[in-house]
């Protein structure tokens, strides 16, 4: 009797945790496309073919649903950027580490960052979300800025430094930063797709643009290095 209360507990658990699986996938999709001001919670119940109590039982309500949606998208970004973590904060304690390797973890910082971008689910009602999310300064925003800057920008930022020889904290090293980044967030945009002519990144041209984001990347610190030099 036992086994079977336990085997009952674990089935409802299992089914909560799709509920609120199937849940936040379309309040993705709805706040993605009506925004969050225009989304409705019975619009999202209606969707997510849940009763409206549900909304409240799992998320307490509709910034509470807007915040799940961003956390979850967050832990995804960790997750995604999680595995090259140590590798450069080793590099960057090593003042023996080599600039061919620190580049090339640079470059497999921002090539994981384009396979961010382009891959994955719901890659175009994510990318909706940010631009809307922007625009509109919903709530949670913060969030995703923060994500970013701790998984992107600030490892990028601690390579560069070494990279250039400067500070991190220079100016310069900050806008070299964002300019580098710059190569695969200009991918995150609509007109990118339209401009190279076709509907959606598939994984050959992923691969394509990891390929180009990182032939540039080492030319550019190449060509400072080579000015650094011509310098002295």
């Amino acid at each position: 009797m036992v086994h079977i209360v336990a085997r009952h507990r674990s089935g409802t658990q299992a089914r909560g945790e799709d509920t609120r699986r199937r849940i936040l996938e379309t309040a993705l999709e709805i706040f993605a496309t009506e925004g969050y001001e225009g989304a409705s919670t019975r619009q999202l119940a209606e969707h997510a073919d849940v009763n409206l109590p549900a909304i409240q039982y799992y998320f307490g309500s509709k910034e509470g649903l807007f915040r799940a949606v961003l956390e979850d998208i967050i832990e995804h970004t960790e997750r995604h950027m999680a595995p090259l973590a140590p590798r450069v904060k080793a590099a960057l304690a090593d003042p023996m580490t080599s600039r061919d390797t620190l580049l090339d973890l640079l470059c497999e910082m921002l090539q994981s960052f384009v396979a961010l971008v382009l891959g994955g689910t719901q890659i175009e009602s994510r990318r909706l979300l940010f631009a809307r999310s922007e625009v509109e300064d919903t709530p949670g925003l913060e969030q995703l800025h923060e994500s970013g800057r701790r998984h992107v920008f600030a490892p990028c930022l601690e390579l560069i430094a070494r990279l250039l020889g400067r500070p991190a904290d220079d100016p310069e090293t900050s806008l070299r930063t964002l300019a580098v980044i710059g190569q695969v967030t200009i991918f995150c945009h609509k007109g990118a797709l339209e401009a190279g002519g076709a509907e959606k990144f598939t994984p050959d041209r992923a691969r394509l643009i990891q390929n180009l984001v990182r032939e540039h990347t080492i030319a550019i610190f190449r060509a400072v290095s080579s000015k650094a030099a011509s310098l002295q």
